[in-house]
């Protein structure tokens, strides 16, 4: 079976310190082809991933047999790239995961993990954890979780924070690639500018970039170091407005039709440098979203002026984090009576 190393990459914190990448995954002999998922160059690492994730927290709405269906199902249809955190249904997805992707040759598949401690220990610990759990001795990517403030940054990026246990884990081929997500645009800047991170997940949705211009100048920045970005939320169709039927119970409304989702998923993938999105936490949006990913086209003119009406008037799911670090005030949620709805929400 062929192999690929990958490229060595720099990182810095504060100051500059080289860091190398050693990544073997199965890579796919074309970037896609007619009916088939395509794959994209992630970034710097070299790693071909499909441009369609696993969301592992659609694993919380099933039992371990319809897990493992959904997640051999996915791969069977050309995806390679799996999703997941501790955060997510407090362990539950990382170990239906595990369990699940038992069967599928590790070398054939990008398996991404999160954690959301700031400091060395409490990251340390969080790896440790999650390894065991998805059955792995390595994570492909492996990211700081759900940045929203300045202050996280600086406490994951300073003495004693979890980078130090990112940068060691990496050493000890733990992880590979390294990345973060963020959910406010001045805590995923803040986190670019402190470290040359590998990867930066962040909402690239049309409701958010056309209302609000999200996006734009984590996308700018992220271009300019050779960032790839992985887009969350893109088939948001912003917070559920007064009146209209909810026809999943869920923290923001979601494309339904399959042109809708095709409209909303091929636009994200459109914006340069996105690499690849995770649809939301059901398996039949990921069904959705992978068979309009095979006829993937870039998004014509035409078709960003239907988006942008879309958009217009729909209610942003991003604001109460933004002003929480705006004018350092407390945010909640649309249904705070939900654990993963509440305030500081890191699902997809």
């Amino acid at each position: 079976m062929k192999r690929r190393s990958f490229l060595k990459t720099v990182g810095g914190v504060v100051g500059t310190c080289a860091l190398g990448l050693d990544t073997a995954l199965e890579a796919s002999p074309a970037e896609s082809g007619a009916g088939e998922l395509p794959r994209r160059v992630l970034g710097r690492t070299g790693a071909r991933v499909s441009v369609v994730g696993f969301p592992g927290l659609s694993l919380i709405h099933h039992d371990q047999e319809r897990c493992t269906r959904s997640l051999h199902a996915a791969f069977d249809q050309g995806l390679n790239y799996y999703d997941v955190a501790p955060a997510y249904g407090n362990g539950e997805c990382e170990i239906k995961m595990g369990l699940g992707l038992q069967g599928l040759e590790r070398s054939r598949y990008f398996l991404a993990c999160k954690t959301k401690m700031r400091d060395k220990e409490g990251a340390r610990a969080e790896l440790e954890r999650s390894l065991q759990r998805l059955k792995t001795d390595h994570f492909d990517l492996y990211q700081l979780h759900h940045i929203v403030t300045p202050a996280q940054v600086k406490q994951a990026l300073g003495p004693g924070g979890a980078i130090e246990t990112l940068l060691k884990a990496r050493d000890e081929g733990k992880v590979k690639a390294l990345g973060f997500s963020a959910h406010t645009t001045k805590g995923a800047l803040e986190a670019m500018k402190g470290f040359r991170f590998d990867t930066v997940m962040f909402p690239i949705n049309f409701v958010e970039f056309f209302e609000r211009g999200t996006g734009k100048a984590v996308l700018k920045l992220a271009k300019e170091q050779g960032a790839a970005v992985l887009a969350i939320k893109p088939l948001s169709r912003g917070a559920w407005p007064q009146g209209v039927e909810q026809k999943r119970k869920w923290w923001y409304r979601t494309t339904e039709t399959d042109e809708e989702t095709s409209l909303a998923l091929r636009w994200t993938l459109s914006q340069e440098p996105v690499v690849a999105g995770i649809p939301p936490s059901f398996v039949d949006l990921l069904e959705k979203a992978i068979e309009a990913a095979r006829h993937y086209r870039p998004i014509a003119e035409t078709e960003v002026a239907q988006l942008k009406q879309m958009a217009s008037g729909c209610g942003s799911i991003f604001d109460p984090e933004e002003k929480q670090v705006a004018f350092g005030k407390p945010c909640s949620m649309p249904y705070p009576e939900t654990p993963w709805q509440s305030c500081g929400s890191d699902v997809v």
